[in-house]
């Protein structure tokens, strides 16, 4: 493959949805984190495609809000900055929250079955090593925990944030990789899954209000910048509860 990144057996349908596939893998993954530049003359060297379809592959994840163009300097990683995790963690929580109290104990089968198959799929992705599908099947797992409320708007508020959460996740993937593997991270979620079962929702409220998904925003404080006050404070709370539980 003259040094390119990976086959194209599994090419889809158009080559640069595949393209957009691998470069999407890899800022999931953590590879390719906020702020990193998409030359383009490294990423056609790397999965050995011309520029044409690199091009309109990246304007597909510019679509989805994972990278943006900068005129007369590239393509870049999108940048989640202090303000941006301030406000995409909170309402996280609080439509997680919401929707706990909303749907536990489960007494919708169905839904509960969503979720068990939704960590499956996650303890796979991490058995297999596949730091990206972690990531994707991450936001599976918690928005399948979102449906437990059998709240349609709740639901759709929490898709809105994808993209958004997805960046999150990534980096906090990365910030976590030297703490945790990615059966731990599974695991993580399964201790979630099991206090569902148990049926105690403010237990349950507990284990997602600690559940780390704040690590990026200590280890990359410096980066993300400062942000509004409240934001700041948010940031300086989560600092003062890692330190109070070390």
């Amino acid at each position: 493959m003259n040094g390119t990144e990976h086959g194209r057996s599994d090419v889809p349908v158009s080559l640069p949805a595949w393209v957009a596939d691998r470069i999407r893998e890899l800022i999931l993954r953590g590879d390719l984190p906020p702020g990193t530049r998409l030359g383009e003359e490294g990423l056609s060297a790397r999965f050995g495609v011309s520029r044409p379809p690199l091009r309109e592959g990246l304007r597909s994840l510019e679509t989805e809000g994972l990278v943006v163009q900068v005129p007369r300097r590239g393509t870049f990683v999108r940048t989640v900055t202090l303000q941006d995790a301030y406000e995409i963690c909170t309402l996280r929580d609080e439509l997680e929250h919401m929707a706990v109290r909303l749907g536990v104990p489960v007494h919708d089968a169905a839904a509960m079955a969503r979720c068990r198959e939704a960590m499956a799929r996650l303890a796979a992705a991490a058995a297999a090593g596949d730091s990206a599908g972690v990531t994707e099947e991450g936001f599976g797992f918690h928005l399948a925990l979102v449906g437990l409320s059998g709240h349609g708007r709740l639901e759709a508020a929490f898709r809105g944030l994808a993209l958004q959460m997805r960046l999150c996740m990534a980096m906090n993937r990365r910030a976590r990789r030297s703490m945790e593997t990615l059966r731990e991270d599974a695991a993580r979620h399964s201790r979630i899954l099991d206090l569902v079962e148990e049926g105690d929702p403010e237990r349950v409220v507990e284990a997602l209000a600690g559940h780390g998904h704040t690590t990026f925003v200590l280890a990359l404080r410096d980066q993300l910048g400062e942000g509004s006050p409240a934001a700041a404070a948010w940031a300086d709370r989560i600092a003062a509860e890692a330190a109070e539980a070390s």
